[in-house]
């Protein structure tokens, strides 16, 4: 939920429109931000309309978004985070969260997800203690996993689904990004 002192009338969540794509680089500006390519955004829209959401100012003004999918088999069924971002203007409010929420509801909700995973820099500090406090925790390292530059913490959160939380069972050993398709 929000932080106290956010409003839930400030903000508004909403469904991200084909129109909002080209809005996306006004909060894409933080270096540690991935930006993709508008064919990828595109992908996403069409295929996982319900994981691309949008939170916006009562003026309009984007102040970030979500952007994720289901997938995996069996009990690696489970929703990823493909993407979040919240302007630097917007930040420590609570958005991320409340971002981080409804992508866990969807993948627990409509999809059926084991747990909902996440990539994130292994330098990126700031981002790997906001998720740990939103219940993330580190469940293995992909070596060279940012163009083959930067290595990537696997970071998960089991979903009611995984009664018995296996799926955030650590691993020891580190994999490398073409080991990411195997179960």
């Amino acid at each position: 939920s929000f932080a106290p002192g956010l409003r839930a009338a400030m903000t508004s969540l909403r469904a991200m429109n084909i129109n909002d794509l080209f809005s996306v680089a006004n909060v894409n500006l933080d270096h540690l931000t991935e930006t993709y390519n508008l064919p990828f955004y595109m992908q996403y829209l069409v295929k996982w309309p319900e994981y691309f959401q949008v939170a916006e100012n009562p003026s309009g003004r984007f102040m970030g978004y979500i952007m994720g999918k289901a997938e995996g088999l069996g009990e690696n069924w489970h929703g990823h985070v493909t993407a979040l971002t919240v302007a630097p203007e917007f930040r420590r409010i609570g958005l991320a969260h409340h971002l981080m929420n409804e992508l866990e509801e969807i993948s627990e909700k409509k999809h059926d997800g084991y747990f909902v995973d996440l990539f994130v820099r292994v330098s990126n500090t700031l981002a790997i203690n906001m998720y740990r406090k939103f219940g993330y925790s580190i469940y293995r390292t992909v070596i060279g996993y940012y163009s083959g530059e930067e290595d990537a913490y696997d970071m998960r959160k089991a979903l009611p689904r995984d009664v018995d939380k296996k799926s955030i069972i650590p691993l020891k050993d580190p994999v490398y990004p073409e080991d990411l398709e195997s179960p």
